[in-house]
């Protein structure tokens, strides 16, 4: 509209506000994803996927997300008599999204499938695509997919869980597992006075009678950190004669009375708000022993890896959102005479969030095909081992960036509780501080490349084979070499490496199976000479509108 038109309207007018982003397909519309889950894979997935995506993209489906961060859980530790519950109460809208998330297998897929191949892949489509409806309710869904290796370390303990943890059926009564439909897991790891350092913990277990795999134990303790306290069962370290172990602890013991699990408080959150993380305290909880004791960093450790991969597919599923909802706000919104989809600064933004948000969706997928792998071949294990500390550091380290510029993309309208923006932006966060901040990821890879010096070879043979490409690429290879092989102070430097990993990671697929703007524009803006610090910094000469358009929602 021309300027005197604007003047001549009523002040209730409702002029130049784009429609909400809903009612589209969250699958068939990001073409990225698609062309990952193919590239990878998990090609037979694409059915379930498109109509999982249809129905997660409707607005009453989006709308349960609001709803459940507006309505957070409730704790009552008491009922009305004195009798201790220890029960969070959540809205009827959370209790949806884990229906809906539960039946299509977000949970169990890769152990439950015994016939598809690339399983992993597979379910990381499904995971992105739930984990846009709404961050806080993927937690109860990623720990309970992550517990079953650990659980399988003591196969009479997964024998009796497995039925329950693989159902499709969310059963959210508060009775006893064996009673249930469904069952979900949970983890207690950390104390007050640790932190990642989980060798300081102080709760105690003891044997009820025999030590040893399986046997039975008492926990006391507490835990500074419990996520989903309201799941059915927890892995939990404990201090052992025998060292640090790993327990299965359940929400109630066989006889059918509740365990001795107190919750102390719900955590007040920045964001992750519709999810109740809680402070608990053990006074004597029954529990099962899992594995050997000492060994309970390696064996709940297999938890904590498969927990990681989701922090990548959390926060590339999260940059998603963010940038179908810039783009989309971009191709209705006028300034200035046009559209800010057509005008050269906000295209180079635009740009450069689908730049990063492809890369970052690129890397999730393959390092899920990893996973897939590792069990049969020795090196997608150590790959899967060092790369996935690498993606969990670099794409959410980048995904705190990109809903930040994709919010601004907004304006105020960005900034304000109504807009899916804002809650995105207090969520996006977690996923670079949960299972270990990037300091811990970084001294991670430090750790691997270390005592099992194999996967620096492993690591170079997967970004060797995109070598001779694209001369930006040969010279950060060159330059990764030369750090790696300066021992002296690598600690202090090990940010600047593992940044640089997870650039060489997603450079090397996107060159060997990229869009070519995609790729060029990647390799030009993120690994050759002067590196700007800001998104929306991309060469004159790159190929904007093919690059947002591969991403930008297409809703009729």
């Amino acid at each position: 509209m021309k300027a005197e038109e604007f003047a001549a309207c009523a002040p209730d007018a409702v002029l130049n506000q784009p429609p909400a982003l809903e009612n589209y397909n969250l699958y068939e519309c990001d073409r990225p994803l698609c062309e990952a889950v193919a590239r990878e894979g998990g090609a037979w997935i694409e059915e379930r996927a498109r109509e999982f995506g249809a129905l997660l993209g409707k607005s009453e489906t989006l709308q349960l997300g609001e709803l459940a961060n507006r309505n957070p859980p409730v704790l009552h530790t008491h009922d009305r008599f004195g009798h201790r519950i220890d029960e969070v109460e959540f809205h009827p809208a959370w209790h949806e999204m884990e229906r809906l998330s539960i039946s299509a297998g977000t949970h169990s897929l890769p152990w439950a499938n015994q016939i598809e191949p690339a399983a992993h892949v597979a379910r990381a489509a499904l995971m992105m695509l739930s984990h846009q409806l709404e961050e806080g309710h993927s937690c109860p869904l990623t720990m309970t997919f992550a517990a079953v290796p650990s659980l399988r370390i003591q196969p009479e303990l997964a024998a009796e869980c497995e039925p329950r943890v693989l159902s499709n059926e969310y059963d959210p009564r508060f009775i006893p597992a064996n009673e249930k439909r469904g069952a979900l897991f949970g983890m207690a790891m950390t104390e007050r006075q640790g932190g990642s350092d989980v060798r300081a913990n102080t709760t105690r277990a003891r044997p009820l009678a025999k030590r040893g795999p399986g046997e039975t134990y008492l926990i006391t303790g507490h835990k500074w950190f419990c996520s989903a306290p309201m799941s059915d069962a927890f892995l939990v370290l404990a201090q052992a004669e025998g060292g640090l172990s790993c327990f299965l602890l359940p929400r109630w013991k066989p006889d059918g009375l509740l365990n001795a699990f107190h919750i102390q408080r719900l955590k007040d959150k920045l964001g992750n708000r519709s999810n109740a993380s809680s402070e608990v305290e053990f006074h004597d909880a029954l529990a099962w022993l899992v594995g050997e004791e000492g060994r309970g960093v390696p064996n709940i450790i297999e938890m904590v890896r498969h927990t990681r991969l989701d922090c990548v597919l959390g926060s590339a599923a999260t940059m998603r959102r963010a940038v179908a909802e810039a783009t989309h706000h971009a191709h209705y919104r006028y300034a200035f005479g046009d559209r800010l989809i057509n005008q050269p600064l906000m295209k180079n933004v635009l740009a450069d969030l689908c730049l990063e948000s492809e890369a970052a969706t690129a890397l999730a997928l393959r390092l899920a095909r990893s996973f897939d792998e590792a069990s049969g071949d020795e090196t997608e294990r150590r790959f899967s081992r060092i790369a996935t500390a690498v993606g969990k550091y670099w794409v959410t380290k980048r995904a705190v960036a990109v809903v930040a510029e994709a919010l601004e993309c907004l304006g105020g309208n960005g900034y304000v509780e109504e807009a899916p923006l804002a809650r995105l932006y207090r969520d996006v966060p977690l996923n670079s501080i949960w299972e270990g901040s990037g300091n811990v990821q970084c001294l991670d890879v430090l750790r691997a490349m270390h005592r099992e010096p194999e996967t620096v070879a492993t690591l170079f043979g997967e970004l060797n084979a995109a070598k001779g490409v694209d001369r930006r690429y040969d010279e950060l290879l060159a330059w990764i070499d030369g750090e790696l092989s300066e021992k002296s102070q690598i600690e202090a430097r090990a940010r600047r490496i593992v940044e640089a990993l997870g650039l060489a990671l997603q450079a090397a697929i996107l060159l060997q199976h990229g869009h070519p703007a995609v790729t060029d524009a990647f390799c030009s803006s993120r690994l050759a000479g002067k590196q700007y610090l800001t998104l929306g910094t991309l060469p004159a000469g790159t190929s904007f509108d093919g690059i947002i358009e591969r991403s930008r929602p297409q809703v009729n």
